[in-house]
């Protein structure tokens, strides 16, 4: 194995009490929304990943103050607009950084080029790029709308804008766009999405309409609104939680809990899921934190089944797909996904990438063109001791890493630096609770 790589060894119970890092969806908006706001926003648990931080950069570039005041504690000087970059603006690995970035950046009289990694660089654009063309935005790009692109803004018009497929990145895009346009934006889900970014307006001061009707939910916004500083309280992110409370459930003996976690019921459909697996998962102290449920979740080592998750309900868990094949490959019977196309088109294909390293740990599956399906051990672990491809994708590094604790051979994975993107700490966080990684 190379040197950067690391290894989850077999080993006892996993115990205790955890927080989760900063929701990374939040985090980023809450970077975002606070640079095109008036004033001083001051941002309380961050996610300080990779991901996050490129977008802490990018927000200096458009012209805002970013500082980091103490540990996961930042403060965001906005000006109400954005000014044109000096330099071309380098989002990393950031999916979701960039996307939403441009739809904000279009707004504005600027001109601005966007890079990223190898991999953010072979992500498609298109997506988001074809709505804000609709509005008057201009760019140009690779072919299929890939990084690096130049995008010009300023002098959108509003839009009405259906979805074709659920994507919360493209519906945020649109909507910080029409902040910028004339007349009123709509943009229309036929299936819900996670709608942080509504969210976050209305506490960032603007006034955004959701209404739920035959044909999905329409989001309004008027254009020529201005933003205020705020307070932004980021809770934890359920997608990272997932690792812990996923690793507790296939270790026996284990029991685990993760405080302060995100649940918003547009981001719950993995605990919905394991619930029917029959997980053990209990969530106390439900409160509410700065517009979001958030609550402290339990899980102890439970005998699960295999499922067919239903197609609908992706969105609310499309991040969490990889960890949840780990759990299916401990489940007694076959476990079911579909309807999850879209990540194949994520950090890495992802179901690929899963189907290849459950394969290298003894795991059966059968790979669909937009699905994938764990034939699960029949009660029995999986025997683990692969070597597992990751190809830079951290959820794919994480979720195989998770595996390795249950199993009877140790799981290594080939390139774990991109964890930092959006799990920084870990290893450490793993050990705390008894896990052997390093």
């Amino acid at each position: 194995m190379a040197e950067t790589g690391l290894t989850a060894r077999p080993g006892g119970p996993l115990r205790g009490r955890v927080r989760a890092p900063g929701d990374k969806s939040i985090s980023h908006r809450a970077l975002i929304l606070g640079a095109l706001a008036e004033g001083r926003t001051e941002i309380e648990g961050l996610l300080e990943g990779e991901d996050v931080l490129r977008t802490a950069e990018a927000m200096r570039s458009f012209g805002a103050r970013v500082e980091r005041t103490g540990e996961r504690r930042w403060r965001v000087e906005g000006q109400g607009r954005l000014v044109e970059p000096a330099d071309v603006v380098d989002c990393g690995n950031s999916g979701t950084g960039v996307r939403l970035i441009i739809g904000a950046a279009a707004g504005f009289a600027l001109t601005a080029t966007f890079t990223g990694d190898d991999s953010l660089r072979g992500r498609p654009m298109l997506r988001v790029l074809r709505p804000l063309g609709e509005m008057g935005a201009a760019w140009l790009a690779r072919e299929g709308g890939r990084l690096p692109l130049s995008l010009k803004g300023g002098g959108l018009k509003a839009v009405s804008y259906r979805l074709p497929e659920p994507s919360a990145q493209v519906k945020s895009a649109v909507l910080l766009a029409g902040l910028s346009a004339a007349g009123e934006t709509c943009v229309i889900e036929p299936e819900p999405t996670r709608d942080h970014t509504e969210r976050m307006l209305r506490a960032f001061g603007a006034e955004v309409a959701v209404e739920a009707g035959e044909g999905g939910r329409r989001i309004r916004i008027a254009g020529g609104q201005r933003l205020s500083g705020t307070v932004v309280r980021v809770p934890g992110d359920p997608s990272s939680a997932a690792f812990p409370l996923a690793a507790a459930l296939i270790t026996p003996g284990s029991e685990v809990t993760v405080e302060g976690v995100l649940l918003n019921p547009l981001r719950t459909g993995l605990f919905v899921t394991l619930r029917e697996m029959g997980a053990d998962l209990a969530v106390v102290s439900e409160r509410e934190e700065g517009g979001e449920r958030v609550g402290d979740v339990t899980a102890r080592h439970s005998r699960l089944k295999g499922v067919t998750v239903p197609a609908a309900r992706a969105p609310s868990m499309i991040d969490e797909y990889p960890i949840l094949a780990v759990v299916a490959a401990y489940a007694e019977g076959p476990t079911a996904m579909r309807g999850i196309g879209e990540l194949r088109v994520k950090e890495s294909d992802r179901i690929a990438m899963m189907a290849a390293g459950l394969a290298a740990c003894g795991v059966e599956t059968a790979e669909e063109p937009e699905g994938l399906v764990v034939a699960g051990g029949g009660g029995a672990r999986p025997m683990g001791g692969g070597l597992v491809r990751t190809h830079g994708d951290h959820r794919i590094a994480l979720s195989h890493l998770v595996l390795g604790p249950g199993a009877p051979a140790p799981v290594s994975v080939d390139e774990p630096g991109m964890i930092a993107t959006s799990f920084p700490g870990f290893t450490a966080l793993m050990a705390q609770l008894g896990a052997a990684i390093g």
